[in-house]
């Protein structure tokens, strides 16, 4: 189900320049960040990625995601962390990515972390916005 813009609570305005090879920052200069391409696709390497900057926001966002659910279900997440590897590679006659969603929960047994992170990637904006459209599969 899709928000309307009256459900709008904030709103990340991000411009890059140059693309892949370029800049990107935010309107804000919270964020400036030079971005190039990485060695493994013919670039530099010196700067960050886009799929760097999308790991970054898709674990914490799921962090988050895990939190709500966690409450929900009264576990104790405490220590936990979030790791998202994104993958790109070529998907037709252009890009795909591929995530990789993995979770350290030390204070809970393998099946109840489990059982939350399924409930986190049903709440999860970004796993919502991914879902049927990239493989996002938990390690």
């Amino acid at each position: 189900m899709s928000i309307q813009q009256t459900d709008v609570l904030y709103t990340a305005v991000a411009t890059a320049e140059n693309g892949r090879d370029g800049r990107v920052a935010t309107d804000d200069g919270r964020l400036d960040v030079v971005v190039n391409p990485p060695k493994e696709m013919g670039g530099s390497g010196s700067g960050t990625n886009p799929e760097q900057l999308f790991a970054a926001g898709y674990s914490a966002c799921f962090q988050g995601a895990l939190g709500v659910v966690a409450r929900q279900e009264k576990a104790d997440i405490s220590g936990s962390t979030v790791t998202a590897k994104v993958g790109i590679g070529r998907n037709g006659d252009g890009f795909g990515l591929i995530v990789e969603i993995s979770a350290t929960l030390p204070n809970l047994d393998a099946a109840t972390a489990r059982a939350l992170l399924e409930k986190a990637h049903q709440v999860c904006p970004y796993s919502k916005a991914t879902r049927g459209n990239i493989s996002v599969t938990f390690a």
